[in-house]
């Protein structure tokens, strides 16, 4: 069984492109109206990119732009703005228009785009190679909120290596069974918890500090697969460990999802299905993982003395990985 899980690690930690976790993905294209036919625009996507063909956002060519502010770096991306005067698109400004972002195709990658009027009125849609441009509707749907938030939850954690990797850990704890339904359901409760209390704002916290105790929550987690007995609080109750530090994960969610950024008139609908997202998933993640094992455990070819010297590895990788974000995010706090 742990052969696999070794294997799988090792395919997780190959996917993601750098060890910081879940900023600035997707993209984010901000529109935010401060006058009738000024808007200002934030613009904020990954420094690295997959091809050569940069991310650039567009709209209306007959918006003009008044300024623009020095692109400036924030954690892994970078953060570029402007200020527009469309008053060539008349009273409805871009309600009805056409907003997008260029080189998604050739980056492979997808971006919300997001318009906040005056008004109150909030748009977002998720543009991507399928779909290049949003076309600013007169009221936002509800459906599309749905769809377009439990897409963004699960690609967050997707994209979040480190909540992966906890609950690789969690799988590595308790293997499967009724165990890993409770410590799973345990660590769901948690992470929707805080993330519900943060995104409504009854909770604050210091992002950096919160991002070096995730770490270290994994960390913990591989200390206690390390341990040889059955008797260790740990593996005795392995629900208690889950869901105290899903509420710590929950708080990295909620710093994505503020990114992000919430559909006035649709918060509740919006925060309910990003958390749906997040649990899709995570479960996807866990399926993939037992149907994996499965694969592997029907007629083993590897002979029995090789498979025990494999079983530490996704242990070492676990603890090794999660030892040097504790480093980084360390760093990050001190700094």
């Amino acid at each position: 069984m742990r052969l696999s899980f070794s294997i799988m690690l090792l395919i997780v930690l190959f996917l993601p492109k750098e060890a910081e976790a879940h900023r600035f993905a997707p993209s984010l294209l901000k529109y935010v109206q401060t006058a009738e036919n000024n808007y200002n625009v934030v613009w904020k996507t990954p420094t690295e990119a997959t091809s050569n063909i940069p991310l650039r956002p567009t709209w209306p060519d007959s918006c003009l732009v008044k300024s623009e502010k020095p692109v400036t770096r924030e954690g892994t991306g970078t953060v570029s703005s402007w200020t527009l005067d469309c008053s060539q698109l008349g009273s409805k400004g871009l309600v009805g228009q056409r907003l997008g972002v260029k080189g998604l195709a050739e980056n492979q990658a997808s971006a919300m785009v997001m318009l906040r009027l005056m008004d109150g009125r909030s748009y977002q849609s998720v543009v991507n190679a399928e779909a290049l441009e949003f076309l600013i509707p007169a009221q936002p749907g509800q459906s599309k909120v749905m769809a377009e938030y439990s897409v963004l939850g699960a690609e967050h954690i997707w994209e979040g290596p480190d909540h992966l990797m906890f609950v690789f850990g969690l799988l590595l704890l308790v293997g499967g069974g009724a165990r890993l339904l409770w410590t799973v359901t345990a660590f769901t409760v948690g992470h929707s918890m805080t993330l519900t209390l943060v995104t409504l704002g009854l909770l604050t916290y210091p992002v950096a500090l919160i991002e070096f105790a995730i770490a270290v929550s994994i960390f913990a987690l591989a200390l206690a697969l390390t341990r040889k007995d059955n008797d260790g609080l740990f593996k005795r109750h392995p629900w208690w460990l889950a869901g105290g530090f899903g509420l710590l994960h929950g708080m990295g969610f909620a710093g994505a999802l503020a990114e992000i950024g919430l559909p006035q008139g649709h918060v509740p609908l919006a925060l309910l299905f990003f958390n749906v997202g997040i649990e899709i998933g995570q479960i996807a993640f866990v399926v993939l993982v037992l149907a994996l094992w499965w694969s592997i455990n029907r007629p083993i070819v590897l002979q029995r003395i090789a498979v025990q010297k494999l079983l530490p590895i996704p242990v070492y990788l676990l603890g090794g990985l999660s030892a040097m974000w504790c480093i980084e995010r360390g760093l990050e706090v001190l700094s």
